[in-house]
């Protein structure tokens, strides 16, 4: 552990060597994007299949579109049920849509989302989904909601339909340069003519939490275990992620998502969406407490799928950008005969950023020092050969991928990715993996580099034999680079999964932004 730990320090010391700059003379850009939270209704197959379902399904979700020009946007987004005995049905994909003004603050909107994901395997057999709509927006002060027709179609099944949904939308902007100008340092001084910077920056929180779920009430599995609906009565583990937006000083909204690894089947997920509040805080110590709301399931008694989850516990600083906590928590299921509860505990750890300005958005301290941080963002189609089943033959599969890589310097980053099963008859099939990578110096002209990326988390769901979904996959590829921020990527590697039987060649394709933020440093 000790060798990891100096290992891990001696990777970050290596950002020292950045050169020392003026900030005037970095050139910088604007994204103006845009999170839009939707309500769907979408009418269940209950003339075709025999599972007792609700006539209807409540489906929610959260995509972060991009503007390409000023009436074409893309982005992505990730959608699960609420209600409507579909509990675990969660998507992910990517959007492409368009918006045109009509007449004073009425637009004009439609768009499309291709992605994959499920619940009831039988009823999206694949996985993959095609989800289309059009409707009209009204906008003021760049927030907005509207009313869309929209046609679900999970185009390797049965659950398809017509719906309507509902929508808000929320700006918000991202100041930000060129990948080419990341793991820098700049100076900060009265002198400086650069007004562009002249902006507080964003406060935010990043970290992984490890926690464990105890179970109690009357929480059971789902009809997989034998025998079906048994009472859960012991403990769960979990590999989460989750990312802060601080609105005040002490007042922050965050994103969690959760997989489960541990006690169960693999399969289970669970995404929140709440506010919390920092109530004493020291230089080095800090107690809060957080509400969610959201969705869960897999692997459990089928249920409608919101729940509540709150939470409380307190931050050790380590230093300025890295931090410890200890929280626990109670996460319940509103609705249905069996509703899943439980008592939590865990552990995580917390980056802190100040990104995007120069100064602190709420004490207004000016930073001393700016960092560039590189970022890439990229989008995959992730191919699996002979992929192990329980109870359904092996087959190949097809998967969806988001993945971010943040660079630690020029050579070395961490990367983290969620995909989810689009083709392949094993629909709700998905995994999280974080990891290290590696990449070589630009070779050709600068359009060609190697990288090497060990990763390790959380897969299940489809009738994949996962185990209880501890995930291991090395990956070796190759960059082409289109320009300073855009490229081709493809690699392969193997996925495998220690306590199941999956041990898969991969192929994987995708396209990459990279792009670098500011990291302020007081």
């Amino acid at each position: 552990m000790k060798k990891l730990f100096f290992f891990f320090l001696t990777i970050i010391s290596f950002q020292s060597f950045s050169q020392t700059k003026d900030l005037s003379y970095l050139e910088g850009k604007t994204m103006h994007n845009k999170i839009r939270l939707n309500y769907i209704l979408i009418h269940q197959p209950t003339d075709i299949v025999n599972y007792n379902l609700e006539p209807t399904m409540g489906f929610v979700g959260l995509n972060y579109n991009i503007p390409l020009n000023d009436w074409l946007y893309t982005g992505a987004g990730f959608h699960t049920a609420i209600t409507g005995d579909q509990g675990g049905l969660f998507t992910l994909g990517v959007n492409l849509g368009v918006n045109r003004k009509l007449y004073k603050n009425l637009y004009f909107d439609a768009n499309v989302h291709f992605g994959g994901g499920g619940g009831y395997r039988s009823l999206v057999n694949g996985g993959g989904i095609l989800f289309s709509n059009i409707g009209l927006q009204y906008k003021k002060n760049e927030y907005s909601f509207g009313l869309q027709y929209g046609y679900m179609n999970f185009f390797t099944g049965i659950q398809k339909g017509g719906n309507i949904s509902a929508f808000i939308e929320i700006p918000t902007t991202l100041r930000y340069t060129s990948h080419k100008n990341a793991q820098k340092s700049f100076t900060i001084n009265n002198n400086d003519t650069n007004e562009f910077w002249e902006e507080p920056a964003v406060k935010s929180v990043q970290q992984v939490t490890f926690d464990y779920f105890f179970p109690r009430g009357n929480s059971r599995t789902d009809a997989s275990t034998t025998p079906s609906y048994k009472p859960i009565n012991h403990t769960l583990s979990i590999l989460g992620f989750e990312y802060q937006r601080y609105l005040t000083s002490n007042t922050f909204i965050y994103a969690h998502v959760d997989a489960m690894y541990g006690g169960l089947t693999a399969g289970f997920m669970d995404l929140f969406f709440g506010v919390g509040k920092n109530f004493i805080e020291t230089k080095y110590v800090n107690f809060f407490a957080k509400m969610g709301i959201g969705a869960a399931g897999g692997r459990i008694y089928p249920e409608g799928g919101l729940t509540i989850y709150p939470n409380a516990g307190f931050d050790i600083k380590l230093t300025d950008r890295f931090g410890i906590s200890a929280h626990g928590g109670y996460h319940k299921a509103i609705g249905g005969v069996a509703s899943f509860e439980a008592l939590t505990a865990g552990f995580s750890l917390k980056y802190y950023g100040l990104s995007g300005g120069t100064h602190d958005p709420f004490s207004k301290e000016k930073a001393s020092e700016i960092n560039t941080q590189g970022i890439s963002l990229g989008v995959e189609n992730q191919s699996y050969f002979n992929v192990a089943k329980f109870g359904i033959p092996y087959s190949d599969l097809q998967l969806i991928a988001l993945k971010v890589k943040y660079d630690v310097n020029h050579r070395f980053y961490f990367a983290g990715e969620a995909s989810f099963a689009y083709l392949g008859k094993s629909g709700g099939y998905a995994h999280g993996i974080f990891g290290l990578g590696i990449t070589s110096n630009k070779l050709f002209n600068d359009k060609l580099s190697f990288f090497l990326e060990a990763s390790a988390g959380v897969a299940g769901g489809g009738r994949v034999d996962s185990g209880e979904g501890i995930l291991i996959r090395p990956t070796v590829g190759m960059n082409f680079y289109l320009n300073d921020d855009f490229s081709l990527n493809v690699s392969g590697g193997q996925m495998i999964s220690p306590f199941g039987n999956v041990n898969s060649t991969n192929i994987n394709l995708g396209l990459t932004y990279s792009l670098s933020i500011l990291n302020a440093k007081k």
